[in-house]
C-alpha cells in the first residue's frame, strides 16, 4: 500500500501531474494549438502503469518532448468512462487523436523512454 501511495505522489510531480488534462481540456486546448492529444488510459493497481510512471515519465526530458508535441491527457478506467467509446484490451494504452476525434495511433504497453519516443516521433 506504501509502495502505491510513493508512487501516486511522485506522479504528481512528474509528466501526470504537471501538465496533465482531462480529455475535454485537452480536446479545448487542440481547438487553441492543433496539437494531437495523446491519451493515456490507465487503471489503479496496474504494475505495468506504475512501471510507465517510474521509468519513462518521471524521466527529467521526457515531459518537455511529449508536451512540445502533444495535448497531454490521462483518463483512469478504474474511475472514468473512456471518450469516443474507445476500449482497451490492457493498460496503459495510449491513443494519439488528431482534430477530428479520429484515432491516429495507438500504442498499448509499457515502453523504455528510447522506444516510446521512437513509436511517437512521426505523429502529428
Amino acid at each position: 500500500m506504501n509502495k502505491i501511495i510513493l508512487v501516486l505522489i511522485l506522479g504528481m510531480v512528474s509528466l501526470w501531474g504537471s501538465e496533465i488534462h482531462s480529455y475535454k481540456e485537452a480536446l479545448e486546448l487542440q481547438k487553441k494549438n492543433g496539437k494531437v492529444i495523446m491519451l493515456g488510459v490507465v487503471r489503479d493497481g496496474c504494475h505495468y502503469c506504475e512501471d510507465m510512471e517510474k521509468n519513462i515519465f518521471s524521466d527529467p526530458n521526457m515531459p518537455k518532448y511529449l508536451e512540445k508535441r502533444f495535448n497531454i491527457a490521462k483518463a483512469n478506467l478504474s474511475k472514468e468512462k473512456l471518450p469516443l467509446g474507445l476500449k482497451v484490451n490492457f493498460t496503459p494504452t495510449f491513443f494519439f487523436i488528431n482534430s477530428k476525434s479520429e484515432i491516429i495511433k495507438t500504442i498499448p504497453g509499457s515502453w523504455s523512454v528510447e522506444d516510446f519516443k521512437d513509436l511517437t516521433k512521426d505523429i502529428k
